[in-house]
């Protein structure tokens, strides 16, 4: 392929994954340019390699926790499912608004896991199942409505890792469940993190930066900033504070929405209907409605592998 123009290669690499039954019109990976891009993005445009990532990305969406993620997505609303409080209070890790590029922000609050917590009311296996499902709402939903509200193509996110409390006991009791984390976002939803700031970094992060740095791309890695506790003129350069969490230095609170980590405020939730038990209620409350005759219509409802926790 020596020579030829990325446009070029795209075009080939379309052709030879539908030629080849690897991809096909209205699969939920995506087919869109920006997707394909992104898996040749990862795979500096060899188009063996991009298309063995592709297909094995295929393979596991078939396959993922028995069902598959387009059946995870169906069976979870990841804005809206019973365990999600819990989920967020134990293993902080949400959408919020948009940073100044119009990227989502993606803040993940280490130092609050608590898996022993969390376990307690949301086995393993259901807590991967919201991770896997958190981690296809960037693709399927996030992003593209950024994309819409920003007027321009919005491929990645802004992640903001608050390491504040975070030890290294924390770290390898929790950190293959980490590096499953990293892997599935490596592996099958390429080219999503277009920056990476981490904050309040404890003494010990370099032992622990030692430990992860191995598991990401060195693009991956080349994109990482580690910041210590000074770190709000920082992000206030990257996200206006009206968009930051106050937490993070800003001066958003979602106070009137259960706060920021719960709200999932962003330009995904324009017009959204969700299909999980709140939507379920609010359905049921305007079928009870229509009942009475006052011509309101209900809303409309739309249709992995576990890695291992260590003991510390």
């Amino acid at each position: 392929m020596t020579g030829q123009s990325h446009t070029e290669i795209l075009t080939t690499f379309r052709e030879e994954l539908y030629g080849e039954d690897i991809l096909h019109d209205g699969d939920t990976i995506g087919t869109d340019d920006e997707t394909l891009l992104r898996f040749l993005r990862a795979r500096k445009f060899d188009l063996t390699q991009a298309k063995k990532m592709f297909k094995d990305s295929q393979e596991w969406r078939k396959t993922v926790s028995g069902v598959g993620i387009d059946e995870l997505y169906k069976r979870t609303d990841p804005f809206d499912y019973p365990e999600r409080e819990a989920v967020f209070e134990c293993w902080p890790m949400w959408f919020h608004k948009t940073d100044k590029q119009g990227r989502p922000l993606n803040v993940h609050l280490i130092g609050a896991m608590d898996l022993t917590k969390l376990y307690k009311v949301c086995p393993p296996e259901r807590h991967w199942e919201t991770v896997l499902v958190n981690a296809e709402s960037l693709a399927r939903e996030v992003l593209p409505a950024s994309a819409r509200a920003a007027g321009k193509p919005i491929g990645s996110t802004l992640v903001i890792v608050d390491l504040k409390g975070f030890g290294l006991g924390a770290f390898w009791q929790m950190k293959s469940l980490i590096r499953s984390s990293f892997q599935i976002s490596q592996d099958y939803y390429p080219e999503r993190m277009g920056q990476l700031a981490v904050i309040n970094a404890p003494s010990t992060f370099t032992v622990i930066w030692g430990a992860i740095k191995p598991w990401l791309s060195k693009e991956t890695a080349a994109k990482v900033d580690v910041l210590g506790s000074d770190y709000k003129d920082v992000l206030l350069e990257l996200v206006d504070a009206e968009n930051l969490p106050a937490s993070l230095g800003g001066a958003c609170t979602c106070g009137d929405l259960g706060g920021c980590h719960l709200s999932g405020v962003g330009p995904w939730q324009d017009g959204r209907v969700g299909w999980g038990p709140k939507a379920q209620a609010s359905k049921d409350g305007a079928q009870t409605v229509v009942e009475g005759g006052d011509g309101q219509q209900p809303l409309e409802v739309h249709n992995g592998e576990l890695p291992t926790v260590e003991e510390s």
